[in-house]
C-alpha cells in the first residue's frame, strides 16, 4: 500500500508508546526528531536500574532502566534514556540525545545518535543509526548504514507525490515503521521513508518513500560458469 500522508501514524502504532507525546499534533512524522532533546532533558531520571559493566562508559546524564544489559567496551553518552530490558551489547556506541524503548538490541560495533527507537528495535551487528525514527520490532541486518548528512551538505528534503517537503533538518536519516526489516549492507540515504512491515532485502542502496506490506529486493543474472585451473 502507498504512504498518502507523512504524520506519525502511518508508520507506528502509538497507543502502547510511552513516549508518544513527542508524536503529538505533527503533521510530519520527522518532526518528532526537532523535539527529540528537549524531551530526554525534560524526563530525564539519572541513575541505573540495570546491570552495567565496570567496563562500560557511561555519562551521568543517562538513565538506564531495570534488567537492561549494558556490557564491558561500551559507550554512552548523555543526555540519553534507555529503557527497560535492553541488551547493550560489547562495542555499541550509545550519542546524546537518543529515547531507546524497552527491549531494544543495541549490537557489537553499532552506532546511534540522536534518534528515537521504539519497543523490541534489533540493531545486532555494525550499523550506523543516525537521527532516525525506529518502529516497534523493526531490525536492521549486520552492516546496514542508515546515512544522515546529504553528500551537499545541504538540507534534507522528502518527495511525495511529486512534491518536494522541506524538512528543516540537516541531518535526517530515516523512518522505518513498526515491523521493517531490513538486510544485512544495505544503505539508506538520507530521508528514507517505510511503511509498515515492509521487507527490504540485502546489499541495496535506496532513497524516498516506500509503502507498507512491501517485500524489496534486487534482481540481476547471476552468471556461472566452469572455472578455469590452467
Amino acid at each position: 500500500m502507498p504512504i498518502k500522508t507523512l504524520n506519525p501514524e502511518t508508520f507506528f502504532n502509538l497507543d502502547t508508546f510511552p513516549h508518544k507525546d513527542l508524536f503529538t499534533d505533527l503533521n510530519h512524522v520527522w518532526d518528532a526528531l526537532k523535539r527529540l532533546p528537549d524531551y530526554i532533558q525534560s524526563h530525564l531520571k539519572r541513575g541505573s536500574r540495570g546491570r552495567l559493566s565496570p567496563l562500560a562508559s557511561i555519562d551521568e546524564n543517562v538513565f538506564i532502566g531495570e534488567d537492561t544489559v549494558v556490557e564491558a567496551g561500551v559507550v554512552i553518552k548523555g543526555p540519553t534514556i534507555i529503557g527497560a530490558r535492553c541488551e547493550i551489547r560489547s562495542g555499541a556506541y550509545i550519542r546524546e540525545n537518543t529515547l531507546i524503548a524497552d527491549e531494544a538490541v543495541i549490537g557489537h560495533a553499532t552506532e546511534v545518535k540522536h534518534s528515537i527507537l521504539f519497543k523490541g528495535v534489533s540493531l545486532p551487528h555494525f550499523a550506523f543509526v543516525g537521527d532516525s525514527i525506529l518502529g516497534w520490532k523493526s531490525h536492521l541486518g549486520a552492516g546496514v548504514k542508515i546515512a544522515n548528512f546529504k553528500i551537499n551538505s545541504q538540507p534534507v528534503t522528502v518527495k511525495l507525490n511529486h512534491h518536494i517537503i522541506e524538512t528543516g533538518l540537516l541531518k535526517f536519516g530515516a523512518v522505518l515503521g513498526d515491523g521493517v526489516e531490513i538486510g544485512c549492507n544495505t544503505v539508506l540515504n538520507p530521508g528514507t521513508c517505510v511503511g509498515k512491515n515492509t521487507l527490504i532485502c540485502a546489499n541495496l542502496l535506496l532513497g524516498g518513500i516506500y509503502g507498507e506490506n512491501l517485500f524489496i529486493k534486487l534482481k540481476y543474472p547471476l552468471e556461472i560458469q566452469p572455472r578455469r585451473l590452467d
